[in-house]
């Protein structure tokens, strides 16, 4: 801590501003003095610190769940540090088997590339381009010949590979566990052997694999090891269980402004602050004002929900388009009329018999649903209107006709237009 000593008074209190902005919303610090000297010694030499994310690009599309460890990022970007974003094009063939109880399916290269693409696109909503890097980790690892892989694999043993809670469950109950599944850990924190990274953040259910980048980047002579920054995993809209594309619990970033206004307004009033700590980019000061204002009665939970509505559509469209979609919500949720505005989308008539087409396919067609069973879910849960009338039978055909107005749930209307 011999740094920390040298910092003049004005230099401590930048350190205390730096510490106090990384801290916010994170779960664990492992070890939190070697992060207080790495930031003490950044501010001494002017030098960035590297700050790594490694994404699996199975997935692409981010959601704000997501945004949380990119939040994160921004932070420290916003600090002047710099962030070494890698795209698993190489481990990402192999699959994260993080929490999985069987082996993960391997990706082939084009789709990993594809994914890794759109996550490039996504990624700049939020981190700034100047001060991000990205690397494809094929780059170092596929340059690996086997004596550099046993190498490698000289640095964990099995025992520690069975500490992580996945592989120990599947090893207790028999189930497989594959040889090539052990590096994907050794995979992750040799990333961070190339980049030299002094910081790796990610969620708490990537505690195992960070912390296997400090285990390896010791026994590479590291002289200062990465430091681990674990963020909790956000709830979804269901309030319990982790935001999830697949559970359908999710705000998308790339959503329209009125479905990402309205899919807000739908968060557990206990999740809010949560989400205002974790996915926005409201200062620590403006956090504290309101969870006080809310705690004291003087902020109401409605209007901070709006607040956050609207931050997310200015984050990821623009300040008009927030205030088009508090417009929007309030015409349609609170005064219990349609949009003003409503999008017309087009059928064609030769996906018409006799005028008619099943709800199935109209809620294909129109792009509300991605499959028949989509479509038929959300039938029974008598989400979906023609002209005001509820449908209840995902089979029936209706006739439609051009001015007809179609609607599912509370956030999507489409105008027919037959032609």
């Amino acid at each position: 801590m011999d740094t920390i000593k040298q910092l003049s008074e004005g230099q401590k209190r930048e350190l205390e501003r730096h510490l106090s902005i990384i801290r916010r919303g994170a779960v664990e610090i492992i070890p939190e003095d070697a992060l207080v000297k790495k930031i003490a010694t950044s501010i001494v030499s002017g030098k960035p610190l590297r700050v790594k994310l490694g994404l699996d690009p199975s997935a692409p599309d981010i959601h704000i769940g997501h945004t949380v460890v990119l939040q994160k990022l921004r932070q420290f970007q916003d600090l002047g540090h710099e962030v070494q974003l890698i795209i698993g094009d190489f481990t990402g063939r192999i699959g994260d088997p993080t929490g999985k109880s069987e082996t993960r399916k391997q990706l082939n290269e084009d789709d990993v590339k594809r994914n890794a693409a759109t996550y490039e696109k996504q990624v700049y909503k939020i981190l700034d381009p100047q001060r991000t890097k990205f690397h494809f980790n094929s780059t170092w690892l596929e340059k690996m010949n086997f004596q550099d892989v046993l190498q490698l694999a000289a640095k964990a043993t099995v025992a520690r590979m069975l500490e992580r809670d996945d592989f120990a469950k599947r090893y207790s109950n028999n189930q497989p566990i594959h040889i090539h599944e052990f590096f994907y850990p050794l995979m992750q924190a040799y990333d961070s052997v190339s980049l030299e990274s002094d910081i790796e953040i990610g969620g708490t259910d990537q505690t195992f694999n960070i912390l296997m980048g400090r285990t390896v980047q010791g026994a590479s002579s590291f002289k200062d090891s990465q430091v681990a920054i674990l963020m909790p995993l956000l709830e979804g809209l269901d309030g319990n269980q982790k935001m999830s594309k697949s559970l359908g619990n999710y705000i998308g970033i790339d959503e329209t402004p009125n479905e990402m206004f309205g899919k807000t307004m739908s968060i557990p009033d206990n999740l809010m602050l949560k989400y205002f700590e974790l996915s926005t980019s409201i200062t620590n000061e403006e956090l504290l004002k309101l969870k006080q204002g809310l705690k004291e009665g003087h902020v109401h939970p409605r209007d901070a929900k709006v607040q956050l509505a609207k931050e997310f559509v200015r984050m990821y469209h623009s300040e008009p388009a927030a205030e088009q979609a508090e417009q929007h919500f309030i015409n349609v949720f609170q005064k219990r009329s349609l949009p003003e505005n409503i999008d017309e989308m087009h059928v064609r008539i030769d996906l018409l018999e006799e005028g008619n087409i099943s709800i199935n396919k109209l809620l294909v067609t129109l792009g509300f649903v991605s499959s028949n069973s989509d479509a038929r879910r959300s039938v029974f849960q008598g989400a979906v209107k023609l002209n005001g009338t509820k449908l209840l039978d995902p089979n029936e055909r209706v006739e439609i006709n051009s001015g007809d107005i179609v609607q599912v749930g509370k956030r999507k209307f489409a105008k027919i237009v037959v032609g």
